[in-house]
């Protein structure tokens, strides 16, 4: 690349040039090491020449611009689901003995940034006469660019897809002549016929993929890896399009790649997963991350037997023994997402299951679909995405109000998740469908991750992580996490951000949501919906309002790229500001006030309209990746009146999405919430509690029993309200604080209510609750980053000890950001 993009900035750089080449297609062939903490193989990439790239000779420069071609239309099509056994043979034992083969005896010959070159890889390339420098941006010779880091990037070499039997079907005849002139030309014209076949032969792609990924290789390509990106060029090749388009490179990960996270769960048995890291998924396998590269992909992935592979992929894989005490379990998706959706968890995990006996959970008769005859005419026109075998054309699928699901855990929390997550699931999962429709997915797994995970939930195509804070405490905290979690196979997965930097599109979408559905799984009347809803509103107020206090302006920005979002270099690189930095993982920013935008429109249009737009646009836009303004305009079309209020899309871009602080409509609304009966309840109980305090400080211990108060009983939201409000007291006795522990018996409340609880303990130095506060940084790392600052800011010695000792026993397997932000607290 002409610009090296420095990597101790706070920005991520997304290095591949997809205008360019653009991957369509991915199959893995990895084996996963638990004693050396490596996953090793093989990853054949399936490339499109760009289509904006001039088609010129190999002999000229080739102009390139950034592409992706959203017109395809699909009709509807069959199931998604094949047969694991027509894929099985693919991955021959020949096949990975020759991989092990080729990979053994190699030497570490990485730089101390663990950089190879071609002259330092024993086996990537074959003589030294080959080598050369690839950053001689003198040479003429096109260069592909690929996302990587933290990789040994052990050998490249161009595919003979051409030598697969019965391939020569993706030949057109009238060309094969000529194109058989040039072997090079053949192969990938074989390729660019495999990519673009129709949806409805996507059983016959993923053969194929399969097959062509097992080919002979026919010529090494000269490569090298840089901090940020693994470059390949082939010797007199000049153009993308001449460029080999089936591509294999042999690799493996680093014990200490962050895309990946080797830890022991709550059993204490080991594990490893994708912990949606800043990177994503570039220290697990080379890839294209700017989201415009969309791909399917297909996986193989052998371990030993006694662990479970979980993937994003949509079918329910079955083992298949290889030899004794190794499985090989096989994944695959035909809908094309971004290479960051793909998401792995390899564990001894449980499969919780349903007793035998219990009734089937009824949807109440409410949950019948509120579409209008429009809605219906939606779905009897053509999609605008590129072409895959889509739900939304799929007549069962549009029918299907509960998809097939299925929950994992490990051994000792079986129980918890048989008895709460189990229950919830088809409650949450009709509710999406009566607001939203159509399911983009065809099936869900359910995780409970370990204790390390650094949020309450992460979402992934077909796949959901959970903290296993959601657990305690009731249902209220994992039946609102897992319709958040929902939601986002909507609005972050089958509608993506076009550009990463406005995160609003899926968080603050699917906080929004998370209500909606959360809501109608409850079954809760009109006014229990209202009252519940200027709830949260008065919770996320609070927050949004001390996080604009507490975080540099600049991150607060939902658009920090403001009228340049989404624009890329002329080889479709760019950056993600802001990307890395450790501070941003913890921030909520876009997640609220994205939300008060979605929940503003809604006030101003009326909630029936908005959800019925909300609809239009998931029908007119999934398997698509969208800007804020694709969401403004269609919105604003089905409402001009609002025009001549004022409402228009710059002026939502100017008030809402591209300055810092609490946006001005926000303000100018006033704390309607705060008329709420819910919230006005809670603020009685801390008049209450506020009086008892002052009361219990008067007192002598002889009186104690002529202070007795009824307090009333709260929801765990209003809890949350009034611990908060208690936090804001400048006092509270420890014989306050003993006894609203007591009556509310705190230690057994959800997380959200414990770290409002712990955050009085600390504040108050409030010693009997230590073990609740060092429980809580064992127990929910997924929330007490902070808590470790406010043990430290106190200055006081056992506070401080405390902060010590936790972080001593937790930073081994702690999520690495996590890590960071709490070492700068401590040290």
């Amino acid at each position: 690349m002409a610009k090296q993009l420095d990597p101790m900035t706070d920005d991520l750089p997304l290095m591949a040039n997809t205008s360019h080449m653009l991957v369509k297609h991915y199959t893995l062939d990895l084996d996963v090491d638990f004693k050396s903490h490596v996953i090793e193989g093989i990853i054949v990439f399936f490339f499109e020449t760009g289509s904006r790239c001039r088609k010129a000779s190999s002999s000229d420069d080739e102009g390139c611009q950034p592409q992706f071609d959203e017109t395809c239309k699909t009709g509807a099509s069959e199931p998604c689901h094949v047969p694991v056994t027509n894929l099985s043979a693919c991955s021959s034992k020949t096949e990975y003995n020759d991989f092990a083969v080729c990979g053994k005896g190699e030497k570490d010959t990485s730089d101390k940034n663990g950089n190879h070159s071609n002259g330092e890889q024993a086996s990537g390339i074959s003589s030294s006469k080959n080598c050369c420098d690839i950053e001689n941006h003198g040479s003429t010779d096109f260069l592909l660019v690929l996302d990587c880091c933290d990789l040994f990037v052990l050998k490249v070499e161009e595919v003979d897809v051409a030598a697969v039997a019965g391939i020569e079907k993706f030949t057109r005849s009238a060309k094969l002549t000529d194109a058989a002139k040039e072997l090079g030309n053949l192969r990938n014209q074989i390729v660019q016929e495999l990519v673009t076949l129709p949806a409805h032969r996507w059983k016959e792609q993923l053969y194929y993929y399969a097959r062509c990924s097992q080919a002979p290789g026919c010529g090494e390509l000269l490569f090298t890896t840089g901090t940020w990106s693994l470059e390949i060029k082939k010797s007199g090749i000049r153009a993308p399009r001449d460029f080999p388009h089936a591509i294999r490179v042999w690799y493996k990960t680093k014990p200490e790649g962050r895309s990946v996270t080797w830890t022991t769960d709550q059993s204490g048995r080991p594990c490893v997963y994708t912990m949606g890291s800043p990177i994503n998924n570039r220290a697990l396998f080379p890839c294209q991350e700017p989201p415009v590269a969309l791909s399917t992909w297909q996986a193989t992935v052998r371990t030993a037997a006694h662990f479970v592979v979980l993937m994003s992929g949509e079918n329910s894989a079955e083992p298949v023994q290889l030899q004794e005490g190794v499985l090989s379990w096989y994944y695959y998706v035909t809908m094309p997402m971004p290479a960051s959706t793909f998401t792995i968890a390899i564990g001894c995990w449980q499969e919780v299951k349903q007793h035998p006996f219990a009734a089937d959970v009824q949807t109440n008769s409410d949950f019948s679909l509120p579409f209008s005859q429009a809605d219906l005419r939606w779905h009897e026109e053509w999609c605008g995405h590129v072409e895959y075998p889509c739900r939304f054309q799929n007549p069962a699928a549009r029918l299907q109000a509960v998809i097939p699901y299925r929950v994992f855990a490990p051994w000792c929390l079986m129980e918890s998740c048989k008895e709460l997550v189990l229950q919830l699931i088809p409650q949450c999962l009709s509710a999406a469908y009566t607001t939203l429709g159509t399911h983009p997915f065809s099936r869900l797994d359910v995780l409970i991750v370990p204790s390390n995970f650094s949020s309450l939930g992460m979402a992934s195509p077909h796949i959901i992580f959970l903290s296993q804070s959601v657990l305690p405490g009731g249902r209220h905290l994992c039946g609102a996490r897992l319709c958040h979690e929902i939601a986002h196979a909507w609005f972050g997965l089958a509608i993506g951000a076009r550009d990463w930097t406005e995160e609003w599109i899926s968080e603050g979408f699917a906080t929004y949501l998370e209500d909606i559905f959360w809501a109608r799984a409850q079954q809760l009347s009109h006014d229990e919906v209202k009252g519940q809803q200027e709830l949260k509103a008065s919770l996320r107020w609070r927050r949004l309002r001390d996080e604009v206090q507490n975080s540099e302006e600049e991150l607060q920005v939902l658009r920090p790229n403001k009228e340049n979002t989404g624009e890329v270099s002329e080889s479709g690189a760019s950056v993600v500001k802001h990307g890395l930095k450790a501070e941003k993982i913890f921030m909520q920013v876009h997640y609220l006030k994205g939300y008060f935008l979605l929940r503003f429109l809604a006030r101003t249009i009326g909630e029936a309209s908005y959800l019925a737009s909300l609809r239009k646009f998931v029908h007119k836009f999934h398997g698509q990746l969208v800007l804020s303004q694709d969401f403004l305009y269609m919105l604003l079309e089905d409402i001009p009146e609002q025009k001549e209020s004022g409402l228009t899309v710059e002026s939502i871009f100017q008030n809402w999405l591209d300055t810092s602080g609490i946006p001005k409509p926000l303000l100018e609304e006033g704390e309607t919430w705060k008329e709420c009966q819910l919230v006005q309840q809670v603020s009685g109980e801390v008049t209450k509690w506020i009086q008892t305090n002052q009361r219990i400080r008067k007192s002598s211990k002889k009186k104690r029993k002529q202070d007795e108060v009824f307090f009333q009983k709260l929801l765990p939201d209003q809890l949350v309200l009034l611990l908060e409000s208690l936090l804001e007291e400048k006092t509270l006795c420890p014989r306050t604080l003993q006894c609203l522990e007591k009556t509310y018996k705190l230690g057994e409340q959800d997380a959200e209510v414990r770290h409002r609880w712990c955050e009085l303990v600390v504040k108050h130095k409030y010693m009997p609750g230590y073990g609740d506060v060092e429980k809580f940084l064992r127990e929910d790392q997924a929330m007490g980053v902070y808590l470790y600052g406010e043990l430290m800011v106190n200055e006081d010695a056992k506070q401080q000890e405390l902060a010590y000792k936790c972080f001593a026993a937790a930073r081994e397997h702690m999520d690495v950001a996590s890590a960071k932000v709490v070492a700068e607290m401590l040290f």
